[in-house]
C-alpha cells in the first residue's frame, strides 16, 4: 500500500557525508555525557525500599504518588501492582535511615490521606542486587547485538551485517545520551525500550536492504549509488505508514500513561526518531563506504560449458 510514489529517485546519498558528520557529532556529545554525567540510575539498579500496600478500593496513583513526594523523597515509583488496589511504592536509599523507619513514614502519610490503606509488605533491595540487574542489562544488549550481527551476515552478506549494527548501535548511544544529559531516570523499562528499539531498527535496514538486493538484480545499468537512492526513496512510503502508526501509539503512552509509562515511551520515541535517520544515512551510507557491489549479493550466470555449482563459475580473470 502506498500513500504516495515518487516519481524521481531522491539523490539521498549526495548528502550521506554531511549527515554522517552530523551523526558522528551527535555520537560524540552522546559518549561525553554519558562519561561526564552518567545515567541517572533508578531504584531498581541503585538499591532502597520496596514497599506493597493495598486499598479497600481502587487507587489514586497519582494522589499516592503526591503524599510520597510530599516526604522528602525524589525519585519515587508509585505503580499498581496485580489489581486497582495494589500500589507499589520504590524509595530510595537514604543514609542514616533504616527501611523500618522509611516505610513508618510512608505507611503514617498514606493512613493519614487514606485510612484504608494497609501494608502488605517491605523489604529492602540492596545494591549488589542492582549490580546484577545492570549486569544482566548489558549481557541482554551484546546477545541482541550479537544475534542481529549473524542474522543479517547470513541474510545478506558482512559489510551489511556491519553497517546496520552501526546504525543500531548508534541510535542505543544516543538514547542513553539523551538520559544522561537530561539526567532522567533510567530504569529497568526503559531497558525494555532500547533493546525494543534496537530490533525495530534493525526492521528498517532489512527493508531498505532488501530492497537494494532487489535492485541489483532488476536494475543492471544503475550504480552503487543509483541503487542505493531508488531503494530509499521506494521504501519512503512504507516508512511513513508504518512509523506514524507506530509513533501515535507511542506518544499517546507518553502523554497519557502516566509517569509509570513516561520513560519508557519517551526511550521509544527517541530511538524510532533515530532508527529512521540512522537507516538511511547512518546504514546505507556506512554500506556504501563499505563497497556493496551487486557480486556481493547476485551470483554471475555460469559460462557455457562450466559448472554452475562451481564457486568460481562465471568468474573472470
Amino acid at each position: 500500500m502506498e500513500f504516495f510514489k515518487i516519481r524521481r529517485d531522491i539523490p539521498f546519498m549526495r548528502h550521506a557525508l554531511i549527515f554522517n558528520i552530523i551523526s558522528f557529532a551527535t555520537f560524540a556529545l552522546a559518549v561525553f555525557f554519558l562519561i561526564t554525567r552518567g545515567l541517572h540510575l533508578s531504584v531498581e539498579f541503585t538499591g532502597g525500599t520496596l514497599m506493597e500496600v493495598n486499598y479497600t478500593q481502587a487507587a489514586d496513583v497519582g494522589k499516592i504518588r503526591d503524599t510520597v513526594s510530599g516526604l522528602g523523597f525524589t525519585d519515587v515509583q508509585v505503580q499498581n501492582f496485580g489489581t486497582s488496589r495494589d500500589v507499589m511504592i520504590r524509595l530510595p536509599a537514604q543514609k542514616g535511615v533504616s527501611t523500618a523507619q522509611q516505610s513508618d513514614k510512608v505507611l503514617g502519610a498514606l493512613k493519614a490521606a487514606s485510612p484504608d490503606v494497609t501494608l502488605r509488605r517491605t523489604e529492602f533491595v540492596g545494591p549488589q542486587v542492582g549490580e546484577e540487574l545492570a549486569h544482566d542489562g548489558l549481557k541482554a544488549l551484546a546477545m541482541v547485538v550479537f544475534g542481529i550481527m549473524v542474522y543479517l551476515a547470513f541474510r545478506f552478506e558482512w559489510k551489511y551485517a556491519v553497517a546496520a549494527i552501526i546504525a543500531n548501535l548508534h541510535d542505543v548511544v544516543i538514547i542513553l545520551g539523551f538520559f544522561a544529559f537530561f539526567q532522567w531516570e533510567f530504569s529497568l523499562a526503559v531497558l525494555a525500550a532500547v533493546l525494543a528499539v534496537l530490533g525495530y531498527s534493525v526492521n528498517e535496514s532489512v527493508v531498505i536492504f532488501d530492497r537494494i538486493r532487489e535492485n541489483f538484480r532488476r536494475y543492471r545499468k544503475m550504480n552503487t549509488v543509483e541503487i542505493i537512492d531508488n531503494a530509499i526513496t521506494s521504501t519512503i512510503s512504507r516508512t511513513i505508514i508504518t512509523h506514524g502508526s507506530t509513533q501515535i501509539m507511542v506518544l499517546s503512552m507518553l502523554l497519557f500513561g502516566g509517569p509509570t509509562l513516561f520513560y519508557f515511551a519517551l526511550a521509544l520515541t527517541i530511538g524510532i526518531l533515530f532508527g529512521i535517520y540512522s537507516s538511511v544515512f547512518v546504514a546505507a551510507a556506512i554500506a556504501m563506504w563499505l563497497g556493496i557491489k551487486r557480486e556481493d549479493l547476485v551470483k554471475a550466470p555460469a559460462k557455457k560449458g562450466e559448472d554452475p555449482n562451481d564457486p568460481n563459475a562465471g568468474a573472470t580473470v
